[in-house]
């Protein structure tokens, strides 16, 4: 990695929690020159603007997210079953440290975003069709091994996991209260145990 790479691979990630916390529309460059401790000018001299650096923390952000969750598909949950019940504990052990850095970056993201920031929309576009994707995955290959019933519409599931996971997330962080997200967690797993997986006749 060049100089000027590891620069702006400072600078986003020194604003990355900042931009999450305070918006990507409200976040000045004065902002970032404090938390870069950098000038504005060193800040302007690796990107050509506060958008194209809002874009690419947006990046930063949503991958590091995509990083961890991806980690409850992984060869260390050997089951279907394991997997989709890993990314349910995910969001139950890591739902403080998410809060505490300002909350889902696809969520904040997509609330500014929209109608103002179409490029940064797009974005977040691509990262939710992503997430999609990925369970979608996981539940199409658990029908496959006849471990989920094959009469289920992966696509749709994972739609509404997504949808109960931001739901959750979003009423707890504007409460305060844990219980609504539990409560979504609950819900998907109920959806796993008692729709998706096969029972026991």
């Amino acid at each position: 990695m060049s100089k000027a790479e590891k620069t702006k691979q400072f600078i986003i990630e020194k604003t990355a929690s900042l931009f999450n916390t305070k918006g990507y529309l409200s976040t000045t460059l004065s902002d970032i020159a404090q938390a870069t401790n950098l000038t504005k000018g060193s800040v302007y001299g690796n990107f050509a603007n506060k958008d194209e650096l809002a874009i690419e923390v947006y990046k930063y952000n949503s991958g590091m997210l995509s990083k961890s969750m991806s980690r409850s598909f992984s060869d260390e949950f050997p089951t279907t079953m394991d997997k989709l019940h890993a990314l349910v504990d995910f969001y139950r052990k890591n739902w403080r440290s998410v809060f505490s850095n300002g909350g889902c970056p696809l969520m904040n993201a997509a609330t500014e975003s929209d109608d103002i920031f179409p490029t940064l929309k797009n974005q977040v576009k691509k990262s939710f069709e992503d997430w999609s994707g990925k369970i979608s995955a996981v539940i199409i290959q658990g029908q496959k091994n006849g471990d989920l019933n094959v009469k289920a519409n992966a696509e749709e599931y994972a739609s509404i996991f997504i949808m109960l996971l931001e739901g959750g997330i979003l009423l707890s962080k504007t409460t305060g209260d844990e219980k609504f997200l539990n409560l979504a967690l609950d819900k998907i797993i109920h959806m796993i145990d008692n729709e998706l997986n096969i029972l026991p006749s």
